[in-house]
């Protein structure tokens, strides 16, 4: 990421420690991940320890210190996803993609995640991508769906 860039985030919140959390959210949202060198760039601007600002970092599950694919997919592993072919899906996401949960392919194109209940479970199995829902999945129709984040 370009300082210049992160400067310009941070002088929008007049450089207040109390934005610290801000900052970062902007910072992720342009980047899909927190680079270290706007880390150590929001530190020295904000005047708050690095070590301070690396906890909240990894505290919250919204921020990633590693690179992000531009699209993430969440599957859905949940009850009432599960009984309805969950596991199906996650495998033919996997297959196509060629990672695993927790994963984001080398073009940086998806990073793959399960989570527990997306709360549509009238809908299973689903598939949710940059938060647009994709209900009653089946494996057939995943690589069509992909294929409309290309």
């Amino acid at each position: 990421m370009d300082i210049a860039r992160v400067d310009q985030i941070i002088d929008k919140y007049e450089a207040e420690p109390s934005s610290l959390i801000q900052v970062l959210l902007e910072i992720q949202a342009e980047n899909n991940w927190l680079p270290a060198e706007a880390l150590e760039r929001i530190s020295e601007k904000l005047q708050v320890p690095l070590a301070r600002i690396q906890h909240i970092a990894t505290f919250y599950k919204a921020f990633s210190l590693v690179p992000k694919g531009r699209h993430r997919i969440h599957i859905c592993m949940g009850t009432a996803c599960h009984v309805r072919g969950a596991t199906r899906i996650l495998d033919t996401v996997q297959e196509l993609t060629g990672i695993q949960p927790g994963e984001t392919d080398l073009e940086l194109k998806f990073s793959l995640e399960t989570v527990n209940c997306l709360g549509c479970c009238a809908l299973g199995p689903v598939m949710e991508i940059d938060g647009e829902t994709h209900g009653k999945m089946t494996t057939a129709g995943i690589e069509d769906v992909l294929k409309s984040y290309e």
